[in-house]
C-alpha cells in the first residue's frame, strides 16, 4: 500500500531534507523511491546550490504529482554540500517529528523511513537520537556491487570523535537531535554533515543506532563527491588523505567547534576531546602514544585502528 493510501495524521511525519545540485541524470528515481516509503507521511525539502540543469523542472513537476504531501524548492547557501544539508536542518520553517538526509543519486528502499522512525519512536523524545544503517553499493545502473562495512563496536562519542559510522544519506534524527544542529548552527566550519551529527549526538550522550541492514542503494558513479568505502581501492585513497593531512586537518576543525559549543557536551566527553588533543599536540610518539590510549578513542575495525596507529606514528593526527 502506498502512503497516498494512508490517512496521514495517524502517521509519523518525517521531513527528508535532500541537496542538490545539477541532479537531473539520476534525482527522479531517487524521488520516485522516496514517494514509494510505506508507514510515514512524507515531505520533502530540496534545498539547490544553483543548478543550471533541469533539477528544479523534476521537483516542480514531483510536486504536482505529489499533492497531498508537501513539497519545497530553496535557494541553498551555495557554500558545498555539508552547509547546504545543515541550513535545511536549521531553517526554522521546517516543521516535522523527525528528518532524515536524502542525496540526489540514491534509490531508498520502500521500508526505509519505517524502519528508522520505528527505533526512533522508543526513545523519549527529549532525549536526541540518530538512526543510520548501511548501504547496498551499486553501480549507476543500480546492479549490486557490494556492501558498506559491518560496524559492531558500540557507537559512541569516543568512537565519533575520530570515525564517522555511517553516510548521511542512511541518516534519519529527531527532534531533540535537531535541536543540538540548530544550537550549533548551519555556518559551522566542519568537513561532513552527517560526521558532526553523529559527534553532536553522541556528545551528548543521546541514542545512535547502527543498523546492519541496508536501507539505501548508493549509487557509485564518476560524479560522486563521497563514495564506498569497502574495499582495497578506497583503503588506499584513505590512507593517501591521511598522509596529506585531510585527517588531521578535519579533527582541528571538529575539536576548535566541539569547544565553541562546549556547553552542550557532557563534561566526560570534553574531557575525552581535551586529552585528545593533548595527544595530538604532543611533541613524541610515545606522548602521543600515551594521551590517545587515555582518551579511549577507538574505530570499529582493527584495519581503522591500524590506520590511528599510523595517523599517530606520523604526527597525521
Amino acid at each position: 500500500m502506498l502512503m497516498d493510501d494512508v490517512n496521514p495524521e495517524k502517521l509519523p511525519r518525517v521531513a527528508v531534507l535532500i541537496a542538490t545540485y545539477n541532479g537531473e541524470t539520476f534525482l527522479q528515481e531517487q524521488l520516485e523511491s522516496i514517494a514509494r516509503q510505506v508507514g510515514v507521511h512524507w515531505a520533502l525539502y530540496a534545498s539547490d546550490d544553483g543548478s543550471i540543469d533541469r533539477t528544479k523542472d523534476i521537483i516542480t513537476q514531483f510536486a504536482a504529482n505529489h499533492p497531498s504531501h508537501i513539497v519545497k524548492w530553496i535557494n541553498g547557501p551555495r557554500g558545498g554540500f555539508a552547509k547546504n544539508f545543515l541550513s535545511l536542518v536549521c531553517n526554522p520553517d521546517l516543521e516535522a517529528q523527525y528528518f532524515s538526509y536524502a542525496d540526489q543519486d540514491d534509490v531508498w528502499l520502500d521500508d526505509k523511513l519505517l524502519r528508522a522512525t520505528k527505533y526512533l519512536s522508543q526513545i523519549p523524545s527529549d532525549i536526541p537520537a540518530l538512526y543510520c544503517s548501511r548501504t547496498e553499493y551499486v553501480n549507476s545502473r543500480l546492479k549490486h556491487i557490494g556492501y558498506s562495512t559491518k560496524y559492531l563496536r558500540p557507537t559512541i562519542f569516543r568512537n565519533a570523535l575520530v570515525q564517522n559510522i555511517a553516510s548521511g544519506n542512511t541518516m534519519t534524527f529527531n527532534q531533540a537531535a535537531r535541536k543540538l544542529i540548530q544550537i550549533t548552527g548551519a555556518d559551522v566550519n566542519i568537513p561532513l554533515h552527517d560526521w558532526w551529527t553523529y559527534i553532536l549526538v553522541s556528545g551528548v550522550n543521546g541514542k545512535t543506532f547502527l543498523d546492519l541492514s541496508p536501507t539505501v542503494l548508493y549509487r557509485q558513479h564518476e560524479g560522486n563527491l563521497w563514495g564506498m568505502n569497502a574495499g582495497w581501492k578506497a583503503r588506499f585513497v584513505r590512507i593517501k588523505k591521511l598522509l596529506e593531512g585531510r585527517f588531521q586537518s578535519w579533527n582541528e576543525r571538529h575539536v576548535n567547534e566541539i569547544m565553541r559549543a562546549h556547553k552542550i557536551f557532557r563534561p566526560e566527553n570534553l574531557a575525552t576531546v581535551r586529552i585528545f588533543e593533548a595527544g595530538r599536540r604532543a611533541p613524541n610518539v610515545f606522548q602521543r602514544f600515551l594521551y590517545l590510549h587515555k582518551s579511549g578513542i577507538y574505530r570499529q575495525t582493527l584495519i581503522a585502528n591500524i590506520g590511528l596507529i599510523i595517523a599517530a606514528v606520523l604526527n597525521k593526527i
